[in-house]
């Protein structure tokens, strides 16, 4: 396995609130992890929200002695958003801070997904699949048929999501298990990627540079060139 991260504050931005983990060594139980979070809220709230998620999270997975990788996954979440939200009652200035949260751990071929939020985690295989399910409005909306995919792509309520770690006083994470083969590339990121670059481009870009580092500087420098209007988080993993 080879992974590589980067994040990039984009060409709008003041601050960035991305924030990631890649760690392909063992965490607690865990025998690596990577996590992508996409923090929101004003002024430092949304760099505070997802930096402190993924530290905090990467701390109590380090703890736990749950043998279950989706038990210590979703325990540390909840874990997690409780204190978050605990933060927020505490500083006035961090109210109303959340982040999105999608994390991976690989256990030989079998990888064990987290997702909240819209931030998102494909496989390149002999296509590129989207396994985890944007949680925002537009999403809903192209499942209800109000929305086809072309149309949520460029909707002005795009960046409206429905769940994320630190809104509400329980959070409820999608869990997904794939059989990965070898090859297989990872690709996590943030919408400041997904909402510059069509799925094409990117698939495109990935197998052009076997390198993750190589792959991952490119995803960044074409999607500041389309725009760059949010922060970028990347993770690439090769099987």
């Amino acid at each position: 396995m080879k992974a590589f991260s980067i994040t990039d504050i984009g060409e709008r931005r003041r601050i960035n609130q991305d924030y990631v983990f890649c760690s392909e060594s063992a965490v607690g139980k865990l025998p690596n992890l990577f996590i992508v979070a996409d923090g929101m809220g004003g002024h430092n709230a949304g760099d505070y929200a997802s930096r402190f998620c993924v530290e905090y999270f990467k701390q109590k997975i380090e703890e736990s002695d749950l043998v279950s990788p989706i038990a210590s996954i979703e325990a540390a979440i909840r874990e997690t958003n409780d204190v978050l939200r605990s933060k927020a009652e505490e500083q006035s200035e961090l109210e109303g801070m959340g982040t999105t949260f999608v994390a991976a751990t690989i256990f030989d071929h079998e990888m064990y997904v987290a997702n909240v939020g819209d931030s998102r985690l494909y496989v390149i295989s002999n296509e590129m699949r989207q396994i985890t399910e944007d949680h925002s409005l537009v999403e809903a909306m192209v499942k209800n048929g109000e929305l086809d995919r072309n149309e949520a792509r460029i909707h002005p309520n795009k960046n409206i999501i429905t769940r994320a770690i630190g809104v509400n006083e329980k959070v409820e994470p999608d869990f997904f298990e794939v059989t990965l083969k070898e090859g297989d590339t990872v690709l996590m990121c943030s919408d400041g990627l997904t909402n510059m670059l069509e799925d094409e481009t990117i698939e495109r870009i990935i197998r052009e540079n076997d390198d993750p580092k190589n792959a991952a500087d490119t995803l960044v420098k074409y999607a500041n060139q389309n725009g760059g209007k949010d922060n970028i988080a990347i993770i690439i993993i090769k099987v």
